[in-house]
């Protein structure tokens, strides 16, 4: 492991506590709702009328609502690793906030391993490293859970 700072590629898109990671979204004061990346102008739902938020960390697990691969990199400002290599993407929605996420899968877990409905947790990886630091992004991981007895 890198002794080198870790600094997001995104600052203030996440955070981590305690060794977990979670996304950091807001909620509207008025009725409740939640956004992802953070809304601080007006809320978007059509029966409210505040201004109002509150920064929250977001549910760090959910369920994989659908997936799919990516072939090509994309564009800015997406920051994508160097040597560009495929990679597969999840959209989980968030078990309380009930709101899909999309976000890139860790390395390893392709198109075939995923299923609908399946747990996922969100964890902090390593985009890329030069002299000074490592670039840190979220991305979703399956939940692992109890071995075979």
């Amino acid at each position: 492991m890198s002794t080198k700072p870790q600094v997001p590629v995104l600052e203030g898109w996440f955070t981590e506590q305690d060794g977990k990671a979670f996304l950091l979204g807001t909620r509207c004061c008025g009725c409740g709702t939640y956004y992802f990346p953070r809304l601080s102008t007006y809320c978007k739902n059509p029966a409210c009328d505040s201004e109002k938020f509150e920064e929250v960390p977001l549910s760090r697990t959910g369920k994989v609502w659908s997936f799919t691969n990516a072939c090509y990199e994309p564009p800015e400002p997406f920051v994508a690793a160097k040597p560009f290599v495929p990679y597969t993407i999840a959209a989980v929605e968030l078990d309380k906030e009930k709101m899909i996420v999309l976000g890139q899968v860790v390395e390893g877990v392709n198109v075939s391993d995923l299923k609908a409905g399946m747990e996922m947790e969100l964890v902090v990886a390593t985009l890329n490293e030069d002299e000074t630091t490592v670039k840190t992004v979220w991305k979703w991981q399956p939940v692992v859970t109890g071995g075979a007895n």
